[in-house]
Order: C-alpha cells, then structure tokens, then sequence
C-alpha cells in the first residue's frame, strides 16, 4: 500500500473518515456546552439587525419600489452570524494547542488535512446551522422565500460558511494567543464584513470605497445571497450589484481558496511543531 501524501508513517486510510468526523463532533459538542459563545455568534448579529436596521430606517434612502432598511440588511445579518460562528468555532485551534490536545492530533498516524478537514467541517455545520435559523425566520421581515429559494440560500450558505471558517482557521493557526486572534478578527475580518455591501450598498460610495468593495470576496457571497431571495432582500436596490454568475463563481473560488490555504499552511508548519 503507498503512503498517503502528508501522512504519519503508518497511516491507516481507513480511519480518516472516522478521525475527520470525530474531530467535526468534537468541535460541535464543545462549541455547544460553551453558551457565551453560541450566545455570542447569533444574539449579537440580531441585535446589530434590530438596532441598526431600527435606527436607520428613517434615513437610509433605497429606490422607491426597493425594501425597507431592515429587509435590505437581513442577508447581511445572516452572512454576519456565519461569520462570527466560524470566528468563535475556529478559536479552539489556538486552546487545543495551548492544551496539548493539537499536538497529540498531528503525530496522529493519520494525514494532517485530517486536522483541517474535522475543525473546517465542524465549524461549517455550526455556522449553517444558526445561520440557517435566522434565515427561516425571513417571512417576519417581510421577504417571501420560495422553497427552491431557500434550498439555494442554503447552499450559498453553507459555500460561505466553509470559506470564512477556513479562512479563520488559517489566521487562527498562526496564533498563540485568544488575544491576538480578535484584534486580527477587528482589523480585518470585521471590515472584510462591512465592505461587502451588507451593511450599504456600493451605489453611492466613493469611487475608491467600491474599489475596496469590489476586491472583497464576501461582497459577491453577500449579492449572491441577495440575489437569490429577491427584490425583497434588496437585490434591486444597488445598481452596482455583481451579476449572479460572478457572484458564484468568485463565491466558489473563495471557498475553495481558502480551504486549499489552510490545507497547505497546515503541511508547512505541521512539522515546525505548531
């Protein structure tokens, strides 16, 4: 039998599938038990909706036949819960190092990818989860989904899910401490959340403000998912809004990227005793 690339001496294929799901269980179950952080990834995105989309009805101005502040913002509400989900999820990466349990994982006699696939895929089903709970609660904010509707957000969703977790899993691997992670988590990934035209459309900002909108991958994730649950949900409203062919395909190329990344970060450093 050959040896599986980026595996222990000793690897038993077999046991993969095993070892990937009970690393996805194990991130699921913990993530679960620690309340503050549930708590954390879906209370605080609902409330950033309900003040901000309450606040700023009154003077954020969309085209006559265009949704209130409050609909215009929900799929942006729900790309924000992923987002903090893959954040919380993904801190783990720094505490199992801190507690040994990462170590013990990579002299496993299994393929490092295992160690990204288990927490990526765990952290995915998290985000979709919650994100998917708040999505069906759309009729209360007066979009009207329809069933295949619904089943493509889903999959939009959990597309996105598995870019932002894996990209957060790269910028956690590379931490030692919880500290570092949220200031990076402040200076980047929030931003990464605010230029993607969830927030505001790119219509009527500056020209070098849609320059940065244009070059974050979350802003065609965000159209996408506009896209796909209406007028309603705003997808009239910005007539710079990407084309949903685009917003696929630059959708699937981030997801795919970012997995790739953590892939290859983890084989790099694996041996440096991360």
């Amino acid at each position: 039998m050959s040896p599986i690339p980026g595996a222990m001496p000793g690897a038993f294929p077999g046991a993969i599938p095993g070892a990937v799901a009970a690393l996805a269980r194990r991130e699921v179950i913990r993530f679960w038990r620690e309340r503050t952080r549930v708590f954390g990834a879906l209370l605080q995105p609902v409330l950033f909706w309900a003040f901000f989309g309450a606040g700023l009805r009154a003077s954020f101005r969309l085209p006559a036949a265009g949704p209130g502040y409050g609909a215009y913002l929900f799929p942006g509400t729900v790309v924000l819960i992923l987002l903090f989900t893959a954040i919380f999820s993904t801190i783990s990466v720094i505490e199992d190092r801190r507690e040994g349990f990462l170590q013990g994982v990579l002299v496993a006699p299994v393929p490092r990818a295992v160690v990204v696939l288990g927490k990526v895929l765990g952290g995915t089903v998290l985000a979709v989860a919650q994100a998917g709970l708040v999505l069906a609660a759309a009729p209360l904010v007066g979009l009207r989904v329809a069933p295949a509707a619904f089943l493509a957000a889903g999959a939009i969703l959990v597309t996105l899910a598995l870019a932002l977790t894996s990209l957060s899993f790269c910028i956690a691997w590379r931490m030692r401490s919880t500290q570092g992670f949220h200031a990076i988590m402040t200076v980047f990934l929030m931003p990464l959340w605010l230029l993607s035209g969830a927030f505001f459309p790119a219509a009527g900002a500056p020209a070098w403000l849609r320059i940065l909108m244009a070059a974050d991958p979350l802003t065609y994730g965000v159209a996408i998912l506009r896209r796909v649950l209406g007028e309603g949900a705003g997808a009239g409203a910005d007539a710079s809004l990407p084309g949903a062919a685009l917003s696929l395909t630059v959708t699937l190329l981030f997801a795919g990227s970012a997995f790739v990344a953590a892939l290859v970060l983890v084989r790099r450093t694996a041996a440096e005793g991360a």
